[in-house]
């Protein structure tokens, strides 16, 4: 297992949209660290900035000042290119959506990034991730075939095969019902523990938090806290502290 170095680390990043009086400061002097081979997620009230966090950790968005490391390279000193090519070989993304090509098989997509960096995976490590993710029987479906259950975890394959620094997962189990949230879930946890991987998770949700070794809290742009083995009710009461009202599981 990775572990013991940070793969994540932010000093001092801000995000401003606007200018003047009009300006919206969306995160404001984060300082913040993750931890190779833990299972983290980020969460905070609507506007809190957890998404802008994220989109600047994974090169998708530019801070506006501040510094970003993703496994030892500073990401906020690359090019367009250099960041594009860091973004396809050594991060790995989940979204809400899922992102599938409709026109490519359920291999195809999970291929897709590593083919495009002109990478294959270890066959053996392929044939782990697709039984592990009961994708076998899958492989040659399209997304259309597929349930929004199976095309998350297709989404979460492609983002296992290339083994990258850190895996982001924006709302993973936005979309899917609770049952089969939890399956996806189990699944980034299970990669966490039994091969190190390091998962950075944006969610809303009480329950989808429970699944992670940590929380890291943000209020205003700001780091508020963090939960360790947090669980449903510890962030229900830490978030309801925060002012959230959009808690999901919460009922």
């Amino acid at each position: 297992m990775r572990n013991g170095d940070d793969k994540v680390r932010a000093r001092g990043l801000t995000k401003t949209y606007g200018d003047g009086e009009t300006a919206v400061h969306a995160l404001r002097g984060v300082d913040v660290d993750f931890g190779a081979g833990v299972f983290t997620a980020i969460m905070g009230p609507s506007g809190s900035g957890k998404s802008t966090l994220m989109h600047c950790l994974a090169g998708l968005d530019f801070a506006t000042s501040g510094t970003v490391q993703v496994g030892g390279t500073e990401i906020t000193a690359l090019g367009d290119r250099e960041l594009t090519e860091l973004r396809r070989e050594r991060i790995g993304f989940v979204f809400q959506a899922f992102n599938l090509l409709p026109v490519l098989t359920a291999e195809e997509n999970m291929l897709l990034p590593m083919r495009l960096a002109g990478r294959v995976p270890e066959r053996g490590w392929r044939d782990e991730v697709v039984g592990r993710l009961g994708l076998a029987d899958r492989l040659g479906h399209r997304p259309h075939e597929l349930s929004g259950g199976q095309q998350q975890r297709v989404a979460v394959a492609r983002a296992l095969l290339p083994q990258p620094d850190v895996i982001f997962a924006d709302e993973p189990t936005g979309n899917l019902d609770s049952r089969t949230g939890a399956e996806v879930l189990d699944l980034l946890r299970s990669s966490v523990r039994e091969t190190g991987q390091t998962v950075v998770m944006v969610t809303h949700d009480p329950v989808a938090a429970s699944y992670a070794d940590r929380v890291v809290l943000i209020a205003d742009g700001t780091i508020a806290g963090e939960i360790d083995r947090p669980t449903t009710d510890s962030v229900i009461e830490t978030m309801r502290a925060l002012g959230a009202d959009d808690l999901s599981g919460a009922r």
